[in-house]
C-alpha cells in the first residue's frame, strides 16, 4: 500500500507567539473630540482607553511579517520548517494574492503552502482549528497562524457606532507536531448565516447588490450594534461552554481565558452567565480596541509575554463576530514559562510599539 503522506495522530502544541502593533495611539479624547461627544463617553460603553492606529504606507501583512518573525523567535524555529502559512484578516491588501503568500515569501518560508483564512473577528480562532487538523492528521509538522488586520481603514470616522471600537495590529502563533500529550485539547466552530447582515463590510462584488440602498458604503463597516452585541454574549458564553464539553473538562479546570476584544460589556456578561471568574480573563480591549482577528492571538501572546501561562495551564481562545459566526477552542500550554528577563526583553518588542506616539 503506497504511503499516502499521512500518518499517526499527533498532537498539536503551541511553541511560540509573537505579536507586533503600529506606534500611533490614538486615545479616546481624540475621537470624542472630533464627534464632539461628552469627555468620557466611550470608556464606559467599551471598556476601550485608545487604540492603535496603522501609518501611511503601513498594512496588514508588514504587521503579519513581524509578529510570525518574533513567534518564529521564540519557538526556536527556522522558516525552512514551517509546513504551512495561515492569515486570518478582513483587511488584506489584496483580494488576491493572498496575505498568507506575502507573508510566507516574506519570511522565507520556502517549503510552505499559505492560505488565508475569511471568518472575521473569529478567523484566528478558524485557522488555529484548520491547523490543528493538518498537525494532529500528520500531513503538516509545523504550522504558523497569524491575525492581522488594519481595520481602521475601513471605518466611517463620522459613525459613533463603529469608529470607536476598531484598531489594528497583529498576532501569531506556531503549531508543532508531538507524540507527547498535550497542546490543543479541543475546538468547536459555529455560524449563523442568517445574521449576516448584521455586521458586513462591503466589497467589489456588493457594488450591484447590496449598496443600492444609500446606508452601505464601499469598503466601510456597517454593524446593527444591538443585535451584534446580543449575539456576542451567547457566542462568548456558549463558544466556552461547548469547548469545556468536548474537552471533557469542567468549566472550573479553565485557567486563563483569552476572549476576543471587541467590547468589555460583552466579555462581563458573559462570563457572568456561565459564572466564569473576571480574574481568570485575559482582558487588553483597553489599550488597543478591537483588531479583529487579531485580537486574540495579540492578547495570547501578551499573555503570554506577562508570563500568564504556566506549564499544565488550561488556556481558552474564542473568537466571535461577522457571519455571524464564533469558534472556541481550549489547550494545554506545554511552553516552558516565561522567564523574567525574557519578559523584557518581549516587553521591549511590543515597546518597540510600547512607546508609541499620542495623536
Amino acid at each position: 500500500m503506497r504511503n499516502n503522506g499521512y500518518h499517526r495522530l499527533r498532537y498539536a502544541h503551541l511553541v511560540g507567539w509573537g505579536m507586533d502593533l503600529p506606534e500611533r495611539i490614538l486615545p479616546n479624547a481624540a475621537i470624542e473630540a472630533s464627534l464632539n461627544l461628552e469627555e468620557n463617553w466611550i470608556f464606559p460603553r467599551t471598556g476601550i482607553r485608545e487604540r492603535r492606529i496603522a501609518a501611511e504606507g503601513e498594512t496588514a501583512t508588514q504587521f503579519a511579517v513581524k509578529a510570525a518573525q518574533r513567534a518564529l523567535d521564540r519557538a526556536g524555529i527556522q522558516p525552512e520548517e514551517i509546513d504551512l502559512v495561515l492569515v486570518a484578516t478582513s483587511t488584506p491588501e489584496h483580494i488576491f494574492p493572498s496575505t498568507a503568500c506575502l507573508v510566507q515569501n516574506q519570511i522565507g518560508a520556502v517549503n510552505a503552502g499559505a492560505c488565508d483564512v475569511a471568518a472575521a473577528c473569529s478567523g484566528f480562532v478558524y485557522a488555529l482549528d484548520l491547523a490543528t487538523c493538518k498537525v494532529r492528521s500528520g500531513s503538516v509538522n509545523t504550522a504558523l497562524v497569524i491575525g492581522a488586520e488594519t481595520m481602521t481603514r475601513v471605518l466611517d470616522w463620522k459613525d459613533r457606532k463603529t469608529c470607536v471600537l476598531f484598531g489594528d495590529g497583529a498576532g501569531a502563533v506556531v503549531l508543532r507536531g508531538s507524540d507527547e500529550p498535550g497542546g490543543v485539547m479541543s475546538s468547536v466552530l459555529r455560524s449563523d448565516g442568517a445574521g449576516w447582515e448584521k455586521l458586513t463590510l462591503p466589497t467589489v462584488g456588493s457594488k450591484e447588490t447590496y449598496l443600492a440602498d444609500g446606508v452601505h458604503q464601499m469598503h466601510t463597516i456597517y454593524m446593527d450594534g444591538r443585535a451584534v452585541f446580543d449575539f456576542a454574549v451567547g457566542a462568548l458564553s456558549g463558544g466556552l461552554t461547548a469547548a469545556v464539553e468536548a474537552a471533557g473538562i469542567s468549566l472550573d479546570e479553565v485557567d486563563v481565558l483569552i476572549p476576543h476584544q471587541a467590547n468589555r460589556r460583552i466579555i462581563e456578561e458573559a462570563a457572568n452567565a456561565i459564572h466564569f471568574p473576571m480574574d481568570k480573563i485575559y482582558i487588553n480591549l483597553d489599550r488597543y480596541g478591537n483588531t479583529s482577528a487579531a485580537s486574540v492571538p495579540i492578547a495570547l501572546a501578551e499573555a503570554a509575554n506577562e508570563g500568564r501561562f504556566q506549564p499544565g495551564d488550561v488556556v481558552g481562545l474564542v473568537g466571535f463576530g461577522a457571519g455571524l459566526s464564533w469558534g472556541a477552542m481550549l489547550l494545554e500550554w506545554s511552553a516552558p514559562p516565561v522567564l523574567k528577563d525574557q519578559a523584557a526583553v518581549a516587553a521591549g518588542q511590543a515597546g518597540s510599539n510600547g512607546n508609541g506616539r499620542h495623536v
